[in-house]
Protein backbone atom coordinates (compact mmCIF):
# COMPACT_ATOMS: atom_id res chain seq x y z
CA UNK A 1 0.00 0.00 0.00
CA UNK A 2 1.41 3.46 -0.93
CA UNK A 3 1.19 6.44 1.06
CA UNK A 4 0.81 10.19 -0.19
CA UNK A 5 4.26 11.94 0.81
CA UNK A 6 3.32 14.92 3.54
CA UNK A 7 3.80 18.07 1.60
CA UNK A 8 6.12 20.48 3.94
CA UNK A 9 3.88 22.56 5.84
CA UNK A 10 6.58 25.68 4.92
CA UNK A 11 6.16 25.74 1.73
CA UNK A 12 5.04 29.29 0.46
CA UNK A 13 1.71 27.86 -1.50
CA UNK A 14 0.63 31.76 -1.32
CA UNK A 15 3.02 33.09 -2.76
CA UNK A 16 3.44 30.52 -5.35
CA UNK A 17 -0.55 31.17 -6.13
CA UNK A 18 0.08 34.87 -6.53
CA UNK A 19 3.35 34.41 -9.04
CA UNK A 20 1.43 32.12 -11.21
CA UNK A 21 -1.90 33.94 -11.63
CA UNK A 22 0.38 37.03 -12.67
CA UNK A 23 2.15 35.03 -15.26
CA UNK A 24 -1.23 34.21 -16.65
CA UNK A 25 -2.30 37.43 -16.37
CA UNK A 26 0.38 38.81 -18.09
CA UNK A 27 0.30 35.89 -21.02
CA UNK A 28 -3.79 37.18 -21.25
CA UNK A 29 -2.69 40.47 -22.01
CA UNK A 30 -0.13 39.42 -24.80
CA UNK A 31 -2.58 37.23 -26.30
CA UNK A 32 -4.94 39.91 -26.48
CA UNK A 33 -2.87 42.81 -27.57
CA UNK A 34 -1.54 40.03 -30.62
CA UNK A 35 -5.25 39.04 -31.35
CA UNK A 36 -5.66 42.77 -31.57
CA UNK A 37 -3.04 43.64 -33.72
CA UNK A 38 -3.64 40.92 -36.13
CA UNK A 39 -7.70 41.64 -36.65
CA UNK A 40 -6.57 45.17 -36.59
CA UNK A 41 -7.90 46.81 -39.71
CA UNK A 42 -5.08 47.66 -42.24
CA UNK A 43 -4.85 51.28 -43.17
CA UNK A 44 -4.91 50.35 -47.08
CA UNK A 45 -7.84 48.08 -46.98
CA UNK A 46 -10.10 48.54 -49.91
CA UNK A 47 -6.69 49.35 -52.42
CA UNK A 48 -4.89 47.63 -55.25
CA UNK A 49 -1.37 48.01 -54.57
CA UNK A 50 1.94 47.22 -56.10
CA UNK A 51 5.33 46.36 -54.38
CA UNK A 52 8.54 45.41 -55.56
CA UNK A 53 11.34 43.70 -53.80
CA UNK A 54 14.82 44.97 -53.99
CA UNK A 55 16.57 41.31 -53.70
CA UNK A 56 15.11 40.97 -57.19
CA UNK A 57 14.45 43.73 -59.39
CA UNK A 58 11.98 41.87 -62.15
CA UNK A 59 9.84 40.21 -59.56
CA UNK A 60 6.36 42.33 -59.14
CA UNK A 61 4.28 41.08 -55.90
CA UNK A 62 0.29 42.01 -56.25
CA UNK A 63 -0.96 42.76 -53.48
CA UNK A 64 -4.91 42.90 -53.41
CA UNK A 65 -7.61 43.30 -51.05
CA UNK A 66 -10.95 42.00 -51.00
CA UNK A 67 -13.59 45.45 -51.05
CA UNK A 68 -16.37 45.82 -49.26
CA UNK A 69 -19.66 46.00 -50.19
CA UNK A 70 -21.03 48.98 -51.30
CA UNK A 71 -22.95 50.90 -48.58
CA UNK A 72 -26.07 52.87 -49.60
CA UNK A 73 -27.65 55.45 -47.16
CA UNK A 74 -30.52 55.10 -44.91
CA UNK A 75 -33.44 55.55 -47.16
CA UNK A 76 -36.23 57.89 -45.40
CA UNK A 77 -39.34 56.16 -43.39
CA UNK A 78 -41.47 57.24 -46.40
CA UNK A 79 -39.52 55.13 -49.17
CA UNK A 80 -39.75 52.26 -46.71
CA UNK A 81 -42.75 49.64 -47.11
CA UNK A 82 -43.88 47.65 -44.52
CA UNK A 83 -46.32 44.57 -44.58
CA UNK A 84 -47.50 43.81 -40.70
CA UNK A 85 -48.37 40.15 -40.04
CA UNK A 86 -50.51 39.44 -36.91
CA UNK A 87 -48.94 36.78 -35.02
CA UNK A 88 -50.13 37.10 -31.42
CA UNK A 89 -54.07 35.78 -31.97
CA UNK A 90 -54.86 39.50 -30.68
CA UNK A 91 -57.77 40.71 -33.27
CA UNK A 92 -56.93 44.50 -34.77
CA UNK A 93 -53.05 44.26 -33.60
CA UNK A 94 -51.84 44.43 -37.22
CA UNK A 95 -54.35 47.20 -37.81
CA UNK A 96 -53.04 49.18 -34.59
CA UNK A 97 -49.57 48.80 -35.06
CA UNK A 98 -49.78 49.85 -39.10
CA UNK A 99 -51.75 52.74 -37.96
CA UNK A 100 -48.92 53.77 -35.51
CA UNK A 101 -46.33 53.19 -38.81
CA UNK A 102 -47.75 55.47 -40.54
CA UNK A 103 -48.09 57.86 -37.98
CA UNK A 104 -44.04 57.81 -37.89
CA UNK A 105 -43.76 58.14 -41.57
CA UNK A 106 -43.55 54.56 -42.68
CA UNK A 107 -45.89 53.22 -45.52
CA UNK A 108 -48.10 50.33 -45.14
CA UNK A 109 -47.81 47.23 -47.60
CA UNK A 110 -50.89 45.93 -46.12
CA UNK A 111 -52.09 44.31 -42.92
CA UNK A 112 -52.83 40.31 -42.59
CA UNK A 113 -52.99 37.31 -40.22
CA UNK A 114 -49.41 35.82 -39.84
CA UNK A 115 -50.36 31.95 -41.06
CA UNK A 116 -49.43 30.91 -37.11
CA UNK A 117 -50.55 32.91 -33.97
CA UNK A 118 -48.57 31.58 -31.45
CA UNK A 119 -45.05 33.71 -32.28
CA UNK A 120 -43.41 34.68 -28.72
CA UNK A 121 -41.89 37.63 -29.87
CA UNK A 122 -42.32 40.23 -32.02
CA UNK A 123 -39.61 40.47 -34.81
CA UNK A 124 -38.46 42.58 -38.23
CA UNK A 125 -37.34 40.44 -41.20
CA UNK A 126 -36.11 42.33 -44.28
CA UNK A 127 -35.51 41.28 -47.75
CA UNK A 128 -31.49 41.90 -48.47
CA UNK A 129 -30.43 44.86 -48.56
CA UNK A 130 -32.73 46.70 -46.44
CA UNK A 131 -30.98 45.68 -43.37
CA UNK A 132 -30.30 49.52 -41.95
CA UNK A 133 -34.09 50.33 -42.83
CA UNK A 134 -35.33 46.92 -40.97
CA UNK A 135 -32.74 47.72 -37.66
CA UNK A 136 -33.93 51.54 -38.01
CA UNK A 137 -37.34 50.18 -37.82
CA UNK A 138 -37.10 47.69 -34.91
CA UNK A 139 -35.59 50.36 -33.26
CA UNK A 140 -38.74 52.80 -33.64
CA UNK A 141 -41.24 49.89 -32.61
CA UNK A 142 -39.21 48.46 -30.13
CA UNK A 143 -38.57 44.82 -31.00
CA UNK A 144 -35.44 43.20 -30.74
CA UNK A 145 -35.23 40.92 -32.95
CA UNK A 146 -33.93 41.37 -36.97
CA UNK A 147 -33.81 38.42 -39.57
CA UNK A 148 -33.90 38.13 -43.07
CA UNK A 149 -37.21 37.13 -44.36
CA UNK A 150 -37.63 33.35 -44.05
CA UNK A 151 -41.14 31.70 -44.66
CA UNK A 152 -42.57 34.37 -46.66
CA UNK A 153 -42.93 34.50 -50.48
CA UNK A 154 -42.08 37.10 -52.37
CA UNK A 155 -45.82 37.22 -53.79
CA UNK A 156 -46.85 37.46 -50.13
CA UNK A 157 -45.10 40.65 -49.68
CA UNK A 158 -47.32 42.91 -51.96
CA UNK A 159 -44.20 44.98 -52.42
CA UNK A 160 -42.87 45.93 -48.94
CA UNK A 161 -39.26 45.21 -48.29
CA UNK A 162 -39.40 44.79 -44.65
CA UNK A 163 -42.13 42.61 -42.18
CA UNK A 164 -42.91 43.25 -39.22
CA UNK A 165 -44.09 39.97 -37.32
CA UNK A 166 -45.91 41.02 -34.10
CA UNK A 167 -45.93 38.14 -31.57
CA UNK A 168 -46.96 38.38 -28.06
Amino acid sequence: MQHAQQISPEFPWRIATLVVGALAALELFALIAIGALHLAPSKHAGTTRTATHSASPHRVTRVRHVLKAPQHPLRPRGRVRVLVLNGNGVSGAAASAAQRLEVEGYRVGGTTNAPRHDYARSMVMFVPGWLKEARRLARDTGVGLVAPIDGVRRSQLRGSKIVLLLGS
